[in-house]
C-alpha cells in the first residue's frame, strides 16, 4: 500500500483547531473593539481598559501549566470542548452586566480574568493534539495553520463587531462571540478524538503515515503519550526553556499592541473614524494569517533541508529582527495610511516565527510537549499582560513612537534568545521511550504494517 494514499482526517481536525483559535481571539479581542463604548458606559478610561486586558492575560499565564497537565492527562478533545464552553459563558456574562451596576470596573476585570482561565487550555491542548496526530515533518505547517486562526479571528473582529456595535450596541457583539464559540466547541466534540487510533474515519494508510511505518516489515512503533509522571527535572534543567519563555515574552509583548491597542491607536493617534479604524485594524491580522501559514511551511522546508535548528531557530530569529525594523519605520511614518500598511507588515513578520515556538516545544519535549509548551506560553502571556498596561502608560508620558520602539527592542531580544535554543537535542529519553498505553491499540498498527 502506498502510504501517500490515505485519509486526511488529521488535517480536517487541524482546520477545526484553526476555527477554535479564531474564536478564541474573537472572544479576547472583542473588548478592544468595543472598548470606547464600554469605557463611555461605565466611565472607565484607557487605564482601566488596560486593567481588563491585563486581568485576562494574568489568568491566562497563571493557568498555562495546569492547562498543559490537564491536556496531557485528559486529552485535547475533552479539554478543548470544556474550555470553549467556559469562555462562551464568560463572554455572555459580560454582555449581561447592566449599565447601572456598582463597581463595574472590578466586575469587568473579574470577568476577563475568568475568560483568561477558560482560554488557557487552547494552545497547550492544540499542541498535545499536534504531537499525537502529526509526524515531525508536518508540525511546522500544522502549527502555522492553527495559529493563522489568531490573525483570522482578530482580523474579522474589527469590521464584524463594528457593524454589530453601530447597529445593535456593544452587547450584541459579545452575544455573537459567545454563540459562535458554543457552536464551534460542540462541533469539535463531535468530530475530534484524542488519538488517530480511536477515530473511525482514519484509515490504516493515514495511521501508518502518522506513526512512521514506512514499509510492511516495519516494527510497530511506540505511541507517543504523556508519561505517567512529568519529567520536571529534565524540563526545568533545559536552559533553552528559559530562553524560549523570554523570547515568547517579547513576541507577545509586540503582538498584544495589535490585539489591545492598535484600533485605539489608529482612531486616537492617526485620526481615523471608527469605520476606517476598523478597516486598517484588519490589515495586521490578515498579515498575521498569511505570514503564519507561510512561516509554518517555510519552517518545515528549512528543517528538512538544513536541520530542525535552522528551521525553528533561524527562521524565528530572522523574523523577529524584521519585525523590529517594521515597528520603527511604521511608527515614525507621517502618513497615517502608509503607517497602517508598514505596521501591518510588522505583524506579519512577527507571525513568521509563531510556529517555531510550538514545533520546537514538540521537538524538545515529545510526549511532555503539553507541559513544556504551556510553560513557554506562560512566559509569553506575561509579556502580553505587561503590554496591556505598560503601553498606554509609555504612550501617555513619552508618546506612541516610544511605545513602538520599546516593542521593537523586545523583538530584537527575542531574536538573540533564539540563537541559544537547541530543538535538535530532545529531553533525555523522550524521543524513544515507550509510551503508556501502547498495548491498547497495537492491532490497527500491526494490521497497517501487514497491509502492503
Amino acid at each position: 500500500m502506498d502510504v501517500k494514499r490515505n485519509t486526511r482526517v488529521r488535517w480536517a481536525l487541524a482546520s477545526w483547531l484553526f476555527v477554535l483559535s479564531a474564536v478564541a481571539f474573537l472572544d479576547r479581542t472583542n473588548v478592544s473593539i468595543a472598548g470606547l463604548q464600554i469605557s463611555k458606559e461605565y466611565a472607565l478610561g484607557n487605564q482601566r481598559l488596560g486593567w481588563m486586558a491585563s486581568a485576562f492575560l494574568i489568568a491566562y499565564a497563571a493557568f498555562q501549566v495546569p492547562a498543559g497537565w490537564v491536556s496531557a492527562r485528559y486529552g485535547p478533545r475533552r479539554v478543548l470542548a470544556f474550555g470553549v464552553l467556559w469562555w462562551g459563558v464568560a463572554t455572555a456574562l459580560t454582555a449581561l452586566l447592566p449599565a447601572s451596576v456598582s463597581h463595574a470596573a472590578m466586575i469587568l476585570v473579574a470577568l476577563r480574568f475568568g475568560l483568561g482561565v477558560g482560554e488557557s487550555v487552547m494552545y497547550p491542548a492544540a499542541n498535545q493534539f499536534v504531537m499525537r496526530w502529526f509526524p515531525a515533518e508536518e508540525r511546522g505547517l500544522v502549527n502555522g495553520l492553527i495559529f493563522a486562526g489568531v490573525g483570522a479571528g482578530s482580523g474579522l473582529t474589527p469590521p464584524l463587531l463594528t457593524w454589530f456595535i453601530l447597529h445593535h450596541g456593544w452587547r450584541s457583539a459579545f452575544w455573537l462571540s459567545a454563540a459562535t464559540g458554543l457552536v464551534a466547541g460542540a462541533i469539535w466534540w463531535w468530530i475530534a478524538r484524542d488519538r488517530p487510533e480511536e477515530h473511525p474515519w482514519v484509515q490504516t494508510s493515514e495511521l501508518r503515515l502518522i506513526r512512521g511505518i514506512a514499509n510492511a516489515d516495519a516494527a510497530t512503533p511506540a505511541l507517543q503519550a504523556a508519561p505517567k509522571t512529568v519529567p520536571w527535572k529534565l524540563i526545568l534543567g533545559r536552559t533553552d526553556l528559559l530562553a524560549m519563555m523570554a523570547a515568547y515574552f517579547g513576541f507577545l509583548y509586540v503582538a498584544w499592541i495589535y490585539f489591545s491597542w492598535f484600533f485605539i491607536y489608529m482612531a486616537q493617534v492617526r485620526g481615523f473614524d471608527m469605520k476606517a479604524s476598523a478597516r486598517y485594524t484588519m490589515l495586521p491580522f490578515l498579515s498575521m494569517t498569511v505570514f503564519c501559514l507561510a512561516g509554518g511551511k517555510l519552517n518545515d522546508v528549512l528543517a528538512r533541508k538544513y536541520g530542525v535548528r535552522a528551521g525553528r531557530c533561524g527562521l524565528a530569529a530572522g523574523a523577529s529582527l524584521l519585525t523590529a525594523v517594521f515597528l520603527i519605520l511604521g511608527s515614525q511614518t507621517h502618513s497615517p495610511q502608509l503607517a497602517g500598511y508598514i505596521l501591518a507588515l510588522g505583524a506579519g513578520a512577527l507571525y513568521l516565527s509563531q510556529s517555531s515556538y510550538w514545533a520546537a516545544s514538540i521537538d524538545i519535549a515529545g510526549p511532555s510537549s503539553g507541559i513544556f509548551s504551556s510553560m513557554v506560553n506562560m512566559g509569553g502571556q506575561i509579556g502580553g499582560a505587561v503590554t496591556a498596561s505598560l503601553t498606554p502608560w509609555i504612550a501617555q508620558r513619552f508618546g506612541w513612537t516610544t511605545s513602538f520602539a520599546t516593542a521593537a527592542a523586545f523583538a530584537v531580544l527575542s531574536a538573540i534568545l533564539w540563537l541559544t535554543v537547541h530543538p535538535e537535542r530532545p529531553l533525555a529519553g523522550e524521543a524513544s521511550e515507550p509510551a503508556e498505553g501502547v498495548q491498547r491499540v497495537p492491532g490497527r498498527l500491526k494490521a497497517a504494517a501487514q497491509s502492503a
